[in-house]
């Protein structure tokens, strides 16, 4: 089944793993939330839910616990206390249609909160489950002229000279070339990344590195380097008109409107700062593809968060890139707010219609149904920056066969323990193990 979501037999062992050390028992301490099913996921009417416990050698503050339920982050479902001091309480819910269940705990009123809890959950424990998740799908329709649009876009693009100008440097590692890159984008703008690639003559499989929201911030050397030593032709692009290889105290001094770009032209689909993001994206995978050291075969996409995002658009535009590896992407049912789901970073201003209307032709799940690439796609069951239910609507239109990586007790990445992430380490770190050797990374014999 090529095209089948699969919910990977391998995940069981993970989720037990990373749940000993990454469940909310582990970071609360006083108490301990043992879901129904180590999975996390369960079938639309189904009863989905945690027995919660005091961990063992644990006291937990006295008094009345109190949670709440939503349905995808958004619509309360439910909601109740309880007291653990009195037996082993249950925290219970049922859908009646695919969605994503998320639980949020908080502790007696007055007292100081739950100990030990990571920065993100101070004062509250968080818990997720998905209900029939292959099957969630986009709140609104794809837009009718989704594709004429880019079509247009892309020819604008290629108008534009890339000019590509590449300027050697040390890449601090035998074996390894390491160059920086500037080339012309639409409007003016500049797509600025690194490259590196072994140093040796033959021709490689190709990589493109997509980064994560932010300020603009540097480029790190090893973030290609470290590939190119594993065999790749890497290349990582700043998703902003800015160099990736200056010092801090640069960044620091830019503008503030640059620092709030997720907002710059978001009330138009040709001025919107993604779409010169998007562009330049496209152009550095046909730089990838247009090079004599490129094997011809391979080509990948890879990010996290907003490089999740990034990468949904560029294999959705580009015809030759052939795998997309991407965890907590961003920018996914963009129009969820509207519909009962929580909103997922871009975050929008969604009370204007006219950023409503801007908003479908940059949403990644608009991308998906034009992916016929090999896609692993990571999410987090109490990921609050990108909602899961955003995630899975996109990943369940992809075209191409594909692999999920749920996540049942992560928040975003960059507020998550190792353990829990650690699913998404262990597929990705296979995925590309697999695609440099030249191997399918779905095929049976490369499932390890």
């Amino acid at each position: 089944m090529p095209n089948a979501a699969r919910i990977p037999t391998w995940f069981l062992c993970a989720a037990i793993l990373a749940g000993l050390a990454g469940r909310p028992e582990a970071q609360a301490q006083q108490l301990a939330f043992t879901p129904y099913r180590a999975t996390g996921i369960y079938e639309v009417g189904e009863l989905a839910g945690w027995t919660v416990g005091v961990a063992p050698g644990q006291s937990p503050v006295a008094g009345r616990y109190s949670f709440t339920v939503r349905r995808d982050g958004l619509t309360p479902v439910d909601s109740g206390t309880f007291d653990p001091s009195s037996g082993r309480a249950t925290i219970e819910a049922t859908l009646d249609r695919p969605g994503m269940l998320f639980v949020e705990v908080r502790p007696p009123a007055g007292s100081v909160g739950f100990r030990g809890v990571s920065r993100s959950e101070v004062g509250r424990v968080l818990l997720g489950a998905a209900v029939a998740p292959t099957r969630i799908q986009p709140s609104a329709p794809r837009p009718a002229d989704f594709d004429s649009f880019w079509t247009a876009k892309l020819r604008q693009l290629e108008a534009v000279p890339s000019e590509p100008v590449l300027t050697p440097g040390e890449s601090d590692r035998a074996g390894v070339e390491y160059f920086t890159i500037r080339m012309n984008n639409i409007r003016g703008a500049h797509v600025h990344g690194q490259l590196a690639r072994p140093a040796r003559a033959g021709r490689f499989p190709a990589l493109l590195i997509l980064q994560y929201a932010s300020a603009p911030y540097p480029l790190q050397k090893r973030w290609v380097t470290d590939r190119a030593a594993e065999g790749w032709l890497a290349l990582n692009v700043e998703p902003h008109d800015v160099p990736g290889d200056m010092p801090q105290a640069f960044y620091d001094a830019l503008p503030q409107l640059i620092r709030d770009y997720r907002t710059i032209g978001q009330h138009s689909r040709d001025e919107s700062y993604f779409l010169s993001m998007y562009l330049g994206d496209y152009r550095a995978a046909e730089y990838l593809a247009g090079r004599p050291d490129w094997d011809g075969t391979t080509l990948v996409v890879m990010g996290t968060s907003m490089g999740g995002q990034q990468s949904f658009a560029v294999a959705g535009l580009h015809p030759r890139v052939t795998a997309m590896i991407v965890n907590v992407p961003a920018g996914g049912d963009a129009l969820g707010p509207l519909h009962g789901r929580a909103a997922a970073y871009p975050n929008w201003d969604l009370t204007r219609p006219e950023v409503r209307s801007a908003a479908v032709y940059l949403d990644a799940a608009n991308f998906a149904p034009r992916i016929t690439a090999r896609s692993l796609v990571a999410m987090g069951f109490i990921d609050e920056t990108c909602p899961p239910s955003g995630i899975w609507a996109a990943f369940n239109l992809i075209a191409g066969p594909k692999e999920a990586v749920p996540m049942v007790d992560s928040p975003h990445n960059h507020m998550a323990t190792p353990e829990q992430q650690l699913p998404w380490v262990r597929r990705s770190g296979a995925w590309l193990d697999a695609l440099v050797r030249g191997s399918d990374p779905l095929a049976a014999g490369d499932r390890r």
